[in-house]
């Protein structure tokens, strides 16, 4: 279900209320892939709910650049949303995920293994609020950057 910021934080106080443990995870994805739906079936094992945070378009570009996103937010969203390990989609405006985690107060929130506790700028945001972060779920060999790399080099050696 893809929420608001506000209605996601009714949805979870609720949640958290009857017991149940919030998992939150954020992120762009931008071309959904098998690493990406590897990841997030790995974080949903880890609570009763999962929440992805999705980048609005915005603020990939200040991140990413101008030519990315390459797919819309509503669009990432409800393909997210579709998922069956994904139980909640919201978009957010902010570089970072922090305003919309002290909303959200998840019981744990996770990133994937190409950070270390310590780089994690959320990190602060989730454990004021009584959570913890997890770090080092990694799918090898599965990157957006990288498909679309190999997509770029086909067709300047002419694939179709």
């Amino acid at each position: 279900m893809i929420l608001s910021r506000s209605e996601l934080a009714v949805e979870l106080a609720r949640a958290k209320q009857d017991g149940r443990r919030v998992v939150t995870t954020n992120g762009v994805f931008d071309l959904l892939h098998v690493g990406h739906v590897r990841y997030l079936q790995q974080a949903r094992a880890l609570g009763d709910l999962l929440v992805v945070g999705v980048n609005s378009d915005a603020s990939v570009q200040r991140i990413k650049g101008p030519l990315r996103p390459i797919v819309p937010e509503s669009e990432r969203a409800e393909m997210l949303d579709a998922l069956a390990c994904v139980d909640y989609v919201t978009i957010f405006g902010e570089d970072t995920p922090c305003e919309l985690l002290d909303a959200l107060r998840p019981d744990i929130h996770v990133k994937g293994g190409d950070y270390t506790l310590d780089r994690v700028i959320e990190r602060q945001t989730v454990e004021k609020n009584g959570g913890r972060v997890v770090v080092g779920i990694r799918i090898e060999a599965h990157s957006t950057t990288d498909i679309i790399s190999e997509v770029r080099r086909r067709f300047r050696e002419g694939a179709s």
